[in-house]
């Protein structure tokens, strides 16, 4: 599960990046973009510190916020769908693999937890 976790945050990043690219230019969208970068580009960096994470309950505390980050993509990902009427099948995509993601991390944080108690 953890070799998964990582390569799926890999990938998280670099479709987000992708999708971004595309998106047209304008104050409005921009705007839009920069959460989605922002929040995309956090859940690497946290998920990252996750592995350096001294003990379970560390390990736990920074996957929940990857958790949270990852949720707000989704939010920001619904926003997109409203307002662009551009790709929506490639939007939908980036949401199914958000939320395989989103479900990916609450497994680990419960095994994690688990393995903790024993």
């Amino acid at each position: 599960m953890k070799n998964e976790l990582i390569e799926r945050t890999k990938r998280f990043g670099i479709d987000r990046w992708h999708f971004c690219f595309k998106v047209p230019k304008s104050r409005e969208y921009n705007a839009f973009v920069n959460q989605l970068i922002r929040s995309s580009s956090s859940v690497g960096a946290n998920y990252r510190a996750s592995q350096r994470a001294k003990s379970t309950a560390d390990f736990i505390n920074k996957l929940k916020i990857v958790e949270e980050e990852v949720d707000e993509s989704v939010y920001w990902l619904e926003i997109f769908e409203e307002v662009l009427s551009g790709n929506p099948e490639e939007i939908s995509n980036l949401q199914k693999e958000e939320r395989e993601l989103l479900a990916i991390t609450v497994a680990s944080i419960n095994t994690a937890k688990r393995n903790s108690n024993k």
